[in-house]
């Protein structure tokens, strides 16, 4: 048990560096925190509670004795009724406290690196009392702020800013957005979190007993990012006999959000479930640091890209018949655009490029892809633009 004085010690500390950190990069997610600050009420920039749970001192803390540092907070800093509480997962039945407090009117932000932890947890402890943000890696927007390149309407159209963005564009498709290996360069800052996340947020949860299949099973899912795959196929691979713990080790994978996967588009549900899927990375980052794949073609890592983007705020599918489109994207069940991911659009492989997309279009019944340098087919419109420009939203 920790002694009082060494509980306040570490109450004192702890806010005296968070209120000191450096606000670095403003993240965009924080507009979506915001119209949800005021709920249920609103607290000004230094009325809060702050509790780091990665500090060593309060490794395997007792959720029973909460109140201890409620107290101790309380007598330091007043009466408040918001906690910022840190890598909560490393507290074991967390979930009671925070229900306690939060029926007496009490309003808790939590964060965590454990994704797989405090979604699950909070989804059953705290069923219709919290509201889950993600926090992705940097978009491209933000990785140009951190380069100090400020962007407004004007900026593209200006040769020398056009020029630097275009630039650090393919310094980003390669490098990724993960904030800390930008700023510090160190490839085993990379490395670290996906080794955390297999062992930690997998194999120690799920009690996975084999880590060695675990890790040959997504190491060959990351060496074929962005290529079609069975669950029937991977047998060939991994020595991994059953088809349902394949499914089971890759959706462990997903429910950390460091990869996803996407079937086939089809009207019928059943066909999507059984059809094959492609396999995503979070962030281009891992795959140079992690995959064992040999080669210049950044057209993968283009597609593997676009699809974090297109993630964000859309179902995403890939078409499939004579001709192959890289992604559908649909929304509140409608079908939204067709997307072909192309490094570089030439005479050789125009015809190619095209024919995947008006198939789909035909197919899907969609009627314009509204970009930038227009083709005409038929009734149909095709319009291509630079991925950097799309990646700026203009």
């Amino acid at each position: 048990m920790l002694p009082e004085a060494e509980i306040k010690e570490i109450i004192v500390r702890q806010r005296e560096i968070i209120l000191n950190k450096k606000y670095g990069v403003e993240r965009a997610v924080l507009k979506e925190v915001e119209p949800k600050i005021k709920l249920p009420h609103h607290y000004n920039d230094e009325d809060f509670y702050y509790l780091n749970f990665e500090d060593e001192r309060l490794f395997n803390f007792p959720a029973n004795e909460f109140n201890r540092l409620h107290e101790g907070l309380i007598e330091l800093y007043g009466i408040k009724k918001t906690f910022f509480l840190d890598e909560i997962q490393n507290i074991t039945n967390f979930e009671v406290f925070v229900r306690r407090l939060y029926e007496e009117g009490f309003k808790f932000f939590i964060t965590g690196s454990s994704a797989t932890l405090l979604s699950r947890e909070l989804g059953t402890k705290l069923t219709g009392r919290h509201i889950d943000i993600i926090v992705r890696p940097f978009s491209f927007l933000e990785f140009l702020e951190l380069k100090g390149i400020k962007i407004n309407k004007e900026a593209i159209y200006k040769i020398e800013t056009k020029v630097e963005i275009k630039k650090y564009f393919e310094e980003y498709l390669v490098r990724g957005g993960m904030p800390e290996y930008l700023i510090y360069g160190d490839p085993e800052l990379l490395t670290i979190i996906y080794e955390d996340t297999i062992i930690k947020d997998i194999a120690v949860r799920y009690k996975v007993n084999n880590v060695v299949v675990l890790k040959q099973l997504y190491s060959h899912l990351i060496y074929n990012f962005a290529n079609k795959f069975s669950y029937n196929s991977i047998k060939k691979f991994i020595n991994i006999n059953s088809v349902n713990t394949i499914k089971k080790f890759i959706s462990y994978l997903e429910d950390t959000y460091f990869a996803k996967t996407i079937t086939k588009f089809d009207y019928s549900f059943k066909k999507q479930i059984i059809n094959d899927k492609k396999f995503y990375v979070l962030d281009n980052g891992f795959i140079g640091i992690l995959s064992k794949k040999i080669t210049k073609d950044n057209g993968w890592l283009l597609e593997n890209l676009v699809f974090n983007c297109l993630n964000k705020d859309y179902d995403v599918f890939y078409y499939s018949n004579e001709n192959e489109c890289d992604f559908i994207i649909v929304k509140n069940k409608e079908i939204k655009q067709a997307i072909q991911v192309c490094y570089e659009l030439n005479e050789e492989n125009k015809e190619r490029e095209i024919s995947g997309l008006k198939e789909a279009m035909k197919k899907l019944k969609i009627k314009d892809n509204s970009q930038e340098e227009e083709i005409r087919l038929d009734k149909k419109k095709i319009m291509v633009k630079p991925v950097w420009k799309w990646l700026l939203g203009e």
